[in-house]
This record gives structure tokens, sequence and C-alpha cells, in this order.
């Protein structure tokens, strides 16, 4: 973690930036006490406030202390002196030595007392030293300039080989798993019944295993759910990754977005991560005049191009002692990052990880958008939660996941080999003895909902897993160890299991023509009774599937796609096609990381649950009241206008279509409400008429 200077008596420090220039005595004021409340440092306070540039604060605070204040762009650092230090040293401890001048080696720090907390280290390895100030931001750019071949070769490399996807080449270049596969194929030509026996049999008992966890998932909705404690705790830094590639037409929602988060901006570090060919999104950040909470931070070209590389890059740089996650086109809810600080504040020092339910706010776009919506719904709000309580190793989702740094360090970030690097993750935590719990907060994104873009992306996604099932099980005595009894036979059940279900569903299909008395391979095998067994297992399989689902849908705001669960029976089976693909690239591109595009459906429609709330129906002429489901909204004459899904309520109305002129004053017919997609409105700007 990046060292934080404390500052020196801030009284003394403000009477000197009264003298110094650059800011109105009220701003000063108002910075001191802000800095009094939250704890922060007045320097950090003036920063992310915009009442100081970064540069300005650091030449004052050098003035303060007698220090000379360097540029590095400028006068950049002896290249000779940058290798001496690990670069990671560097940024963790926020010195960089500089210049050898004078019979002393200069180290280039942002004030006197990091110089002081290190002086004695400093001395070892360079003899005589002394301190000369810069500031912080040119301080990361300079050591990544000198040492980025360093850091970029460590982000590749940071998780242990033994537990990395890495070694994947070497698990199918085993001659023993070639044996295998031959010999499989053998039976599959000289003795095909048996390996229809062996096909079914596994068949079942993934099924069965998967059925009986989704049914004490059922059972856990009963439970009470745990009341996390507010803590009165100060609260702690945050640094925030944001991981983009090619994606410039979201800049600005993403800020927008961003913006809306309650959360002191002096505690706040959101770092977007680019990748270096990427200049089309740097210019548009570039041209979106970025606040002084948000940085960019750059990740040199590699051997890999991952999200995970980029984050294991980018969080050396970081300043935070929780680390956070976001995708580009994310919504979080405003007061998120508070529910972390009290989430974390209130528990052991064993919860690691915090994992936040993830929604769409496109999920009436198409019959794919409403599928996985009601997908992600049962995932995260009825099995995760499951998961959690049965101390099961839990995937990870990508985005809007919260890990305490020290943690997330020991055991080695992220694995920039693996393509679902959440997942496994997941897994890491759970064998170095650590938990993750689900956040009671909801990020919405962007629902994937066309075909091939799904495909893609679900095929990386089973992919992942496949590795990740792989690479852990190359040692399952040692993983029986680490995770006990019970998590291991629930990894097999999460990982193996579900991704077993994905491979072998057309497998599973064709028992749909036996129950419906067509000729099939298994009738001449398979006792009548036991036929008549395995339609009753596949029947509860799927009874139990749609209460997940309906379950899922009605904890979220799109409790009327609860009636698209049973649409699921025809959206699962897309998965197989996704799945042989991803057996495929595991053998021929195991690393390739199959990009997901945002943004083409960056759009709200207007979702109507529960609670009954006030409408006002403003006619011509007429005012009355109605009640409809959903959230307040304003008529006039012909148009529906709601606040945009990302906009702060009033920045400017998004229109829909309201029912007929004739309609009868304070009469609003559900046919009459139906919401149409509309465009985002840019805040300032005139409403959208349709119709």
């Amino acid at each position: 973690m990046a060292a934080r200077a404390g500052p020196a008596p801030a009284r003394d420090f403000q009477t000197y930036l009264a003298r110094f220039g650059g800011i109105a005595a009220r701003d000063l004021q108002r910075a001191l006490e802000q800095a009094d409340q939250s704890g922060v440092p007045l320097d950090e306070v003036l920063r992310a406030n915009g009442y100081l540039s970064e540069v300005d604060i650091a030449r004052a605070r050098a003035g303060f202390s007698g220090l000379g204040f360097v540029s590095l762009l400028a006068m950049p650092p002896d290249p000779r002196l940058t290798g001496l230090l690990d670069p990671a040293e560097c940024l963790a401890l926020s010195v960089l030595p500089w210049r050898v001048m004078g019979g002393l080696t200069w180290v280039a720090v942002p004030d006197r007392d990091t110089f002081d907390a290190n002086r004695e280290m400093l001395r070892a390895r360079f003899g005589p030293v002394a301190p000369v100030a810069c500031d912080r931001s040119n301080l990361q750019r300079a050591v990544a300039m000198q040492g980025g071949v360093v850091l970029r070769d460590r982000a590749e490399a940071r998780v242990d080989p033994e537990w990395s996807a890495r070694i994947w080449p070497r698990i199918i270049g085993d001659k023993r798993l070639w044996f295998v596969l031959a010999l499989v194929a053998l039976v599959a030509v000289l003795m095909p019944s048996v390996l229809v026996i062996g096909l079914l049999v596994w068949m079942i008992l993934t099924l069965a295993a998967s059925t009986f966890l989704r049914a004490v998932a059922l059972m856990n909705t009963a439970l009470p759910r745990p009341v996390v404690p507010q803590n009165g705790q100060a609260l702690p830094e945050i640094s925030i990754l944001v991981p983009m590639y090619n994606e410039p037409d979201i800049a600005q929602r993403l800020l927008r977005r961003l913006e809306r988060l309650d959360y002191p901006r002096e505690l706040l570090d959101l770092v977007l991560v680019l990748e270096q060919d990427d200049t089309a999104t740097q210019d548009a950040l570039a041209a979106a005049h970025l606040p002084p909470w948000i940085r960019v931070i750059i990740a040199p070209p590699g051997v890999l191009r991952t999200k995970p590389r980029a984050m294991n890059y980018a969080l050396d740089f970081c300043h935070g002692s929780i680390i956070g996650i976001y995708d580009a086109e994310d919504a979080p809810e405003s007061g998120q990052l508070r529910e972390v600080a009290a989430h974390f504040a209130s528990a052991s020092p064993d919860l690691a990880c915090l994992q936040g339910a993830l929604d769409y706010y496109n999920p009436h776009t198409n019959w794919l958008a409403r599928c996985f919506t009601v997908e992600y719904a049962a995932w995260f709000r009825v099995m995760m939660p499951t998961l959690q309580r049965l101390g099961l190793p839990m995937p990870l989702g990508g985005t809007t996941l919260f890990i305490r740094r020290d943690i997330l360090e020991q055991i080695g970030a992220w694995d920039a080999h693996n393509v679902t690097e959440d997942a496994d993750l997941g897994v890491r935590l759970a064998r170095y003895g650590y938990r993750t719990e689900m956040l009671a907060s909801t990020t919405e994104e962007e629902a994937n909902c066309r075909l091939r873009p799904w495909l893609r992306q679900r095929s990386r996604w089973i992919k992942g897993h496949l590795l990740t099932w792989a690479v852990h099980m190359r040692d399952p005595v040692r993983l029986w160890r680490d995770l006990g009894p019970r998590a291991f036979i629930g990894y097999q059940v999460v990982f193996l299991g579900a991704q077993s279900q994905v491979l072998l569903a057309p497998f599973m299909w064709s028992f749909w023509l036996a129950f419906a008395g067509l000729p099939h391979p298994v009738s001449g095998l398979v006792p009548p009774l036991a036929m008549m067994v395995l339609f009753g297992l596949f029947l509860l399989a799927e009874a139990l599937a749609i209460c997940v689902g309906v379950l899922g849908a009605r904890r979220t705001r799109h409790s009327r796609l609860a009636r698209w669960a049973p649409s699921l029976h025809f959206y699962h089976p897309l998965a197989a096609l996704a799945g042989w693909r991803a057996v495929w690239e595991s053998f021929t591109r195991p690393f390739y990381w199959a990009k997901t595009s945002h943004g083409h459906f960056d759009t709200v429609r207007i979702s109507l649950p529960p609670p009954m709330l006030t409408v006002h129906n403003r006619g011509a002429g007429a005012s009355a009241r109605s009640k409809v489901p959903g959230r307040v909204l304003l008529f006039r004459r012909a148009e529906l206008v709601v606040a945009p899904k990302d906009a702060v309520v009033g920045s400017g109305p998004t229109v829909c279509e309201q029912g007929g002129a004739g309609q009868a004053s304070g009469a609003t017919p559900r046919s009459a409400m139906r919401p149409r997609r509309v465009a985002p409105v840019a805040p300032g700007s005139q409403s959208r008429h349709l119709g």
C-alpha cells in the first residue's frame, strides 16, 4: 500500500497555505473542517476536492518542510539508481532514488515524514541520503517509466505457479491425459453401450447433486438474513479498479455513474486501467476532464492481454486498504461503498471479500436479456447466499467485489492466465481459510443479449471454470485438506458438476424423446422403472430451477420477469454450444480473452415493481391521483416522464408513451403505461418525444 504521509500540525500548515496563496480562505477553512471530520491529512482533502492541484500541494508542503522541489518529468531520475530498489517497493513506500550529487543520494519523496520513516532502509541501500520533494503522481509515473518491464512481468506471474492456470499447457501435455482420452475413444468405438451407461451414470450424479443444492437454496431462503450492524469507526480508503479496453463510447456515462457514489472523495481512489494501445479510450478520457479523485493507469503491453493482468499491474499503484472492482458499464448504488466499509468494520478478520449482487438495467431488450436477468437473479439472490451459509467456495463475479488489500496481496492477487480470474480468486481465498460474504447492495450493468457475443462470453466463463477446476484438482489430497470434506464436495458440485451438465446437455435432451415413447439407445439398457425414476428426476430438476428463478426475480426490482422463468428451459441449452466451444479453446487458445463489448443497449426501460406509489395525473385541466406499482411517475398530456436510470433525478427526462388521449382523468389502464425503450438523455437536454 502506498504510504500515507501524516501531515505536519494542520494549523501550522494552514497558516503556511494562507501565505502560499492559490486557495481562498473560505475553501481552506472548509477543507480543514473536512480533514478534521474524516481524519484524513489536509493535503488529501485539498487534492481530492479540487481546492489545489497536486503539484501545488506538493510545492507548498516542500516549502513548509524546508525541502527542495523537483519535477520528475522535467528532470527524470538516474536510471542507474532505479534498478537498485524494486519498483513495487518504490510504489509501496512512495520513495524513488533520484540523483547522486555532492556525495549524497537524493531520494524523491512526497513529504519529509515519508523520508524519515524510510531513512534507515535507504541509508542501508544507498549510503548517505537526502530528501527532495515531488508530487506523488509524477513519482508513480517515473517508477512506471523506469520499472515498467519489471512491474509488467510481475503482473503476469503473481500467483503461485502450482495454483495458476499458466501451468495448463503442462496439464494438457501430460501423456496420462491423452491415454485416458484414447481409452474413452476406444470404448466408444468397440463398446458404445458401456460409454452410454457411463455418461448416463455421470449425468444422473451431477443432475442429482445440482438439484439437491437448489433444494437447499430454496430452504435457505426461509432463514432470516443476517443484519450487518452499523459501525461508527472511521471510514477506510477504498481503491476501485475499473478495467477498460476499446470502450471510448461509454466513458462519459461511466463518469456520471461513478460521480453518484456517496463516499468522501479524499478516501476514494478510483483507478481506470487501460491498455497502452487503446488510444481511443485514452483520448475519450482525456477529453472528459477527470476529477482529481479519478486516475488513469496504463498497462504496458506484454505476453498476455487479460483483465486480471491489467488489474495486477494497477494494484501496485493503488492507495486504499480495500480494493474494489467495477466494470466499465456498471451503475452501482450510490451508498454501496459506505455499506462495504460498515460490513468490513463489523466483521471478523477472516472475512476477506464482499461480493455485491449484480443486476441488469436493460432486462426488457429481448428474450435473451429477460432470461439472462432471471438467471443472474437466481444466482446472486438465491444460490450465492446459500454457498455462503454452507461455507462452500464461492465463484466470485467479475465486478462489485471488494477485498482487503493485505489478503489480496498475500494470496497473489489475480491469476493473469485465468479467463475467469474472479472464480479462481474465490477458490484461493477458501483454500487460505478466508471467508466471502454477500453484500446487501446491487450494481446494475448491461445484459449481453446478442446471441453471438453471448456465446463468446459464456464460452469464456465455461473455459475459465474448467481450467480453475483442473488446476486446483492437480493435487486433490491437498485440496481436500485445505477446504475440508464439505467444501471439497461443494467445489466438485459447483465447478465440475455445473459444467458437466452444460456439456452433457445434448445427451440429456435426447431423453425427452425416450420419455415421449420414441426410440432411444438407452431404452434397451435401462429397466422401465429406472426410466420412470429418471423422468421424475428430470421433472424435479426443472421445477426447482424454475422456482429458484422465480424467487430470484422477485427479490429484484424486476419482479414481473418471474413469469419468464419457465422459458429458462429453452435458454440453458444455448450454453451447450458455448460449452463445447470452451472445450475446444481449452486445448487451442486457453488464455484467449473473448472481450465483451458494452454500450449497445445502454438504455433504461421503466420497471414497475411493487410497492404501490402515488402518481400525479395532470390531464388537460384535470388533476387526479391514481396508484400504479413502481416509481413516482409524472403524467403530462401525451407523455409519461421518468428520470433516466443512470442520471440524477431532474437532470433531464426520458419520455415514454402514454395511452390514448381519450382516457378518463385518473383512470390509467395497464395498457396505457406500456414503456418504450428510449435513448439516455444527457443532463440539461430537451426531452425526447416518442409515438
